[in-house]
């Protein structure tokens, strides 16, 4: 799945009862190994056929719902459903209707002063939309779940994804809309399709997508097999930024990019309004990952797996961990 970021739908003034040197206040649980795309711009570590990644025994629907205590208890705020692809985890719907029936602590600045709740995670779920239906469209409905799904391309959306599930996800954004429901289009960006990304962008959007998440493609799991015919150039990010920037602004929505981009790249003397664009990596900072099998990792798109969740609280001492929040503060002290 793509790069997942938050900033477009959480309280400004929210923030975790842990130290930033810890843990985030957003988790994203990869539920499954397994997707039923096969999509080549895939970042998922244990889709590169050349890496030691290895997939183990997944975690069963009980040690989901514990993995979803531990967190509560230690103040984890937004848990994002994620994967491979998370509607073909068995009991999906048991284990998200458990997340509902939660409770964490989300403290908030409330005129100055912070003002702590107890209330059930924001909840999000991301999804290529193929196992899409009425049932998940109520569930999320029901729990007010943020629902995001991939639109990598129009009529390209088959070469990228090997499936022709392109008007199936149009459909579930028409409904979800109808729904009421609150929904992200993610659009992973390729040098094989950025010559259709406004009509991309634009199809999702008409179709009932509120928002979007734009992610330029960078090599990782199976995309590195395809990372030459990919990669996109400086000249192509910049059209990029331009091109999101217009379709958002036409249609009065908001969207950012997910992975961070180097600040060189951004013209300067560009004024993106509607597109939010970040220069920093978020791993550690502002969310971690669980993987399928309940092993660690700062994000989706490292192969680096640290503790199993029934170790959590010895993540903070570990090194890689400890790596990335370190580099953070020293850029902030800069």
């Amino acid at each position: 799945m793509e790069y997942f970021k938050l900033h477009l739908y959480m309280p400004q003034n929210s923030t975790s009862i842990l130290a930033p040197s810890f843990l985030p206040a957003t988790v994203v649980f990869e539920m499954t190994y397994r997707c039923n795309h096969s999509c080549l711009f895939c970042s998922c570590p244990w889709e590169n056929e050349n890496d030691s990644f290895k997939k183990q025994k997944e975690l069963s629907v009980e040690e989901w719902k514990n993995v979803i205590s531990v967190l509560c208890k230690m103040g984890i705020m937004n848990f994002a459903f994620s994967g491979g692809e998370p509607l073909m985890k068995e009991g999906i719907i048991e284990i998200i209707e458990y997340a509902a029936s939660c409770k964490s602590e989300h403290i908030e600045t409330v005129n100055n002063t912070l003002v702590s709740e107890f209330k059930t995670p924001k909840l999000f779920l991301l999804s290529n939309g193929l196992l899409m239906n009425a049932e998940i469209i109520a569930l999320c409905k029901k729990h007010d779940i943020h629902l995001s799904m991939s639109l990598p391309g129009f009529d390209t959306f088959e070469q990228h994804t090997l499936r022709k599930n392109r008007e199936q996800v149009l459909h579930w954004f028409t409904e979800a809309k109808k729904a009421g429901l609150s929904t992200t289009v993610n659009v992973t960006v390729t040098r094989k399709n950025l010559h259709e990304l406004y009509e991309t962008i634009s199809m999702a959007l008409l179709a009932g997508a509120d928002s979007l998440l734009m992610n330029r493609f960078l090599p990782g799991g199976r995309g590195i097999k395809y990372a030459k015919e990919l990669m996109l150039e400086k000249k192509d990010v910049v059209e990029m930024l331009d091109i999101a920037e217009e379709v958002l602004q036409t249609a009065n929505r908001k969207g950012s990019v997910g992975t961070e981009l180097p600040k060189c790249i951004i013209p300067e003397d560009r004024n993106y309004k509607q597109l939010s664009i970040g220069t920093r990596c978020s791993a550690a900072i502002e969310f971690f990952v669980v993987g399928p099998s309940g092993y660690i990792r700062t994000c989706n798109h490292s192969p680096i797996e640290m503790n199993h969740y029934t170790e959590i609280e010895k993540i903070k001492d570990h090194p890689y961990w400890k790596k990335f929040i370190i580099e953070r503060v020293q850029t902030n002290n800069v």
